[in-house]
């Protein structure tokens, strides 16, 4: 492999973006660049390859092809481990890929792997007692919006439809979060606080609307994952911030895209992630 470290792939054959054509490109790209795959793991059917499996094989790079909930569940399940991992977009949204590659498709990525122009780099990571953001946390009922992003994979209108205005219900009547610590935002709280990873720290954004119909045009907008439309306010960058459901009941959260739940008082650290992944060198 022209020097290169053994390399595997994972997949996500359960992607609504997956086929076997862009599998084959993928793998063809890496041949190209001087890293055809000893092994492709499609965690649709297979356990995800964990540290111990990657060092008994000798593995130095793994290669995850798929969406943000892929690359999250992969990715932090390998903190610790020696080896780098390459993100390559297979999503809708790809959030992560765009931090580390800007625009670049699959191809663009492993042609720069090839060359030598990635490097090494263990970024930023935001914590929380439910899991780890490796590019954004969704904090609220607005998470409710995962559900429907979940009906839109499996391609089912009618049912998208009706968990979409659930959603909206949910956001306008749920209970709203509370930014406590430090105090940010309105006092009433929010549908959905959003903590993503900027340049310089922890960027705070706080979401909501007066009715449901402002909470379903929102809703588009979070399926899109453009976060930039609809009704917020921009809360500044913090290191840590400690949010409170407004009522006896724990935070609904959505972390890169997939559905978890928190306590009723959720803290949220800038952390530094404990595993390399390659970007380009500015990204």
């Amino acid at each position: 492999m022209n020097g290169k470290p053994c390399l595997w792939l994972l997949i996500n054959g359960a992607s609504g973006s997956h086929d076997e054509t862009r599998l084959q490109e993928v793998v063809a790209e890496l041949e190209k660049a001087g890293a055809q795959p000893g092994r492709i793991v499609d965690c649709r059917n297979e356990n995800m390859p964990d540290r111990r499996a990657l060092e008994h094989a000798g593995v130095g790079i793994l290669a995850v092809h798929g969406g943000d909930g892929t690359l999250n569940a992969s990715i932090t399940a390998l903190e610790g481990w020696g080896g780098s991992v390459l993100p390559l977009p297979g999503g809708t949204a790809n959030l992560l890929c765009g931090m580390l590659y800007g625009d670049a498709g699959p191809g663009e990525i492993i042609a720069l792997f090839g060359r030598g122009g990635l490097v090494a780099r263990k970024p930023d990571c935001i914590r929380s007692s439910a899991g780890t953001g490796l590019a954004e946390i969704l904090a609220g009922p607005g998470a409710a919006w995962a559900d429907v992003r979940e009906e839109l994979r499996e391609g089912n209108i009618v049912e998208t439809l009706a968990t979409a205005v659930d959603a909206a219900s949910q956001s306008a009547a749920g209970p709203m979060v509370v930014i406590r610590q430090p105090m940010l935002g309105r006092e009433q709280g929010y549908a959905g606080v959003r903590l993503s990873i900027a340049r310089g720290g922890m960027m705070v954004q706080g979401y909501g609307a007066e009715d449901i119909g402002d909470y379903l045009k929102q809703g588009i907008a979070l399926l899109r994952r453009d976060f930039r439309e609809g009704p917020h306010d921009d809360l500044g960058l913090h290191d840590a911030v400690t949010c409170r459901s407004g009522k006896e009941e724990p935070i609904a959260l959505m972390i890169d895209g997939e559905r978890r739940t928190g306590w009723r008082e959720e803290q949220f650290s800038l952390a530094q992630l404990q595993l390399d992944l390659l970007c380009k060198p500015d990204g």
